[in-house]
Parts: structure tokens; sequence; C-alpha cells
């Protein structure tokens, strides 16, 4: 099964990445990187999260959502 996922940051939340970057540091398959002072979302490899919830709760601010679009069988 294929999942396909929208990973968003609420920048007028978001503390950036010199005072957190906490999702940078967390997710195990490098969704986020770097603009600037700002944690960006790969785009490319949106699909490759797993649902771990790790960036949620590394992020203080609450700024970052997940969301489950749709599946797929394969």
């Amino acid at each position: 099964m294929s999942e396909f996922i929208k990973v968003g940051i609420d920048f007028s939340k978001c503390a950036g990445i010199s005072k957190c970057g906490g999702c940078v540091k967390v997710c195990p398959v490098n969704i986020f990187g770097k603009k600037g002072d700002n944690p960006s979302v790969n785009e490319d490899n949106e699909d490759e999260c797993t649902l771990c919830d790790l960036c949620i709760q590394a992020c203080t601010p609450e700024a970052i959502t997940i969301t489950k679009l749709y599946e797929t069988k394969d």
C-alpha cells in the first residue's frame, strides 16, 4: 500500500532553525531541510514520511502538521 502524505509548517508559529530545528534533527527519512533560518519540506520525498510523529513531538510551538491524503493498494 502506498500513502500520499502532505507535511506542512506554519511559519507564523515556527521558531526557526537557530532557535529550534527539532524537525530537521529528528526526522528519520530527512523530509525536512533548511532554507535560511527556516525549516523546509523536501517535497520530492514527502511521501517517504513514516507517520512516526517525531517531528510533531520535537516541535514545541506546534507548527508542523501531517496529513494523510489517501492510500493506494499496490
